[in-house]
């Protein structure tokens, strides 16, 4: 079966979030991504979470679909067999993405650009000097903290971090997206470049992306923290009768009408229009008197369960989700099931049967690609170094023996 990708092949050496994510972005649409670490595993080798006897839940999240080559980089052996990975010939071949320091020594640009001129490199930083960072550095330093949480007027605001790693995510998409831009510049003029990335540019740009730089600058006043209220619109968290969170939200003229038909509170609502001298066709006021709007709202859920209000509200189309836990969301979402074909229930070795992931995206020219598992730390050693790069048995063996390649390991 033809993937879209197909063809296309990534040398990767990375760690944590962004650089892992970006190279499982492309082989989950079909590249060969090929991830090298020290045979005794890298810096994510047994990250949490972990199962219950240690084995890394985030290593094979984050690395499905690809193959992996258990080689000692520190070794001048180790080095030319990567070199050659790296620079191999081919049209799909020749890029490296990293999100370790490069800009020196063997793995730098200037030294694989030696081996094939027209190599890709795409190197994600911390800062753009080069300086180290990770999301949650670069996160406190972009104001957000300050937003998130509810701040109150009694005491000074205090930061509340988040815990989804945003920047990460959108760093590792943003890789996969600068991998297919200079691989089609390629393909266009011929030429290779060096592509740089910094985490810190990710949060900004988004930062002033979605205006709240701007609003600094503009209006001089500091953003406070607003809880659950829904900045610019209508939303908020609301308690069912069975003791379920919810979360309501009416951004747009269509979402508020829905809901207060839902709901019959048209009048009600209406009234607390008229007193506050506010027009609620506005997002904006509608925003303004949040509190007063959701008393009423409030006292409409708690005469219902989680499961009338989703009955009344599908027929209405209102806006809404229930808050859960990863317990509850398994247990009731069938979005998180293999009833989504983004889901397979697939082995891995070592850790058992569970639900992986494959691409969000559905191409409709071609059938949607099921989920690969992650591969066990070195297992395509052998077939990398022989198939790919045509070493002899010997040759492989002998490599064993020096220590400078290993796999598959089941790291403990």
């Amino acid at each position: 079966m033809y993937k879209i990708l197909e063809g296309l092949r990534v040398v990767e050496a990375s760690a944590f979030v962004a650089a892992p994510l970006g190279g499982m972005t492309l082989a989950q649409l079909g590249a060969d991504v090929i991830r090298f670490d020290p045979p005794g595993g890298g810096l994510d080798a047994r990250r949490w979470p972990i199962t219950k006897d240690g084995k890394s839940l985030y290593w094979v999240g984050l690395n499905k679909g690809k193959r992996s080559l258990a080689i000692d980089a520190r070794k001048p052996e180790g080095q030319e067999i990567l070199t050659r990975l790296i620079t191999a010939p081919g049209e799909g071949n020749g890029i490296f993405l990293t999100n370790f320091h490069a800009d020196r020594g063997w793995m730098s640009y200037e030294e694989l650009r030696k081996h094939r001129e027209d190599l890709i490199m795409v190197n994600l930083v911390g800062n753009s000097d080069g300086s180290s960072a990770v999301d949650y550095t670069v996160n406190c330093a972009a104001g957000f903290p300050y937003v998130t949480g509810n701040h109150h007027a009694d005491g000074p605001p205090h930061p509340v971090d988040h815990v989804f790693p945003a920047w990460d995510a959108m760093a590792g998409i943003n890789l996969a997206l600068a991998i297919l831009a200079a691989e089609r510049h390629r393909r266009l003029t011929g030429a290779g470049q060096l592509v740089r990335l910094a985490l810190s540019d990710i949060a900004f740009a988004m930062t002033g992306n979605l205006g709240f730089i701007q609003e600094m600058q503009i209006n001089q006043v500091e953003r406070k923290g607003y809880g659950n209220y829904l900045y610019g619109a209508f939303g908020n968290e609301f308690e069912t009768r069975d003791g379920r969170l919810i979360y309501i939200i009416a951004v747009t003229d269509h979402m508020w009408r829905s809901l207060l038909t839902a709901t019959g509170l048209g009048v009600e609502i209406g009234k607390i229009e008229q007193r506050l001298g506010l027009d609620f066709k506005k997002e904006g006021d509608r925003f303004v008197a949040s509190e007063e709007i959701s008393v009423p709202i409030r006292e409409w859920c708690a005469k219902y369960t989680l499961e009338q209000i989703g009955e009344i509200f599908k027929l209405r189309n209102v806006c809404w989700g229930p808050y859960r836990t990863f317990r509850q969301m398994l247990d009731e979402d069938q979005r998180v099931s293999t009833d989504n074909p983004i889901f397979s229930e697939l082995e891995q070795p070592g850790i058992g049967r569970f639900l992986v992931p494959g691409s969000p995206i559905s191409f409709g020219a071609f059938t949607r690609q099921p989920p690969r598992r992650a591969p066990l730390l070195g297992e395509h050693t052998d077939e990398i170094l022989g198939d790919d790069l045509g070493l002899s048995d010997k040759e492989i063996v002998q490599l064993r023996e020096d220590g400078v390649v290993a796999g598959p390991v089941e790291l403990q």
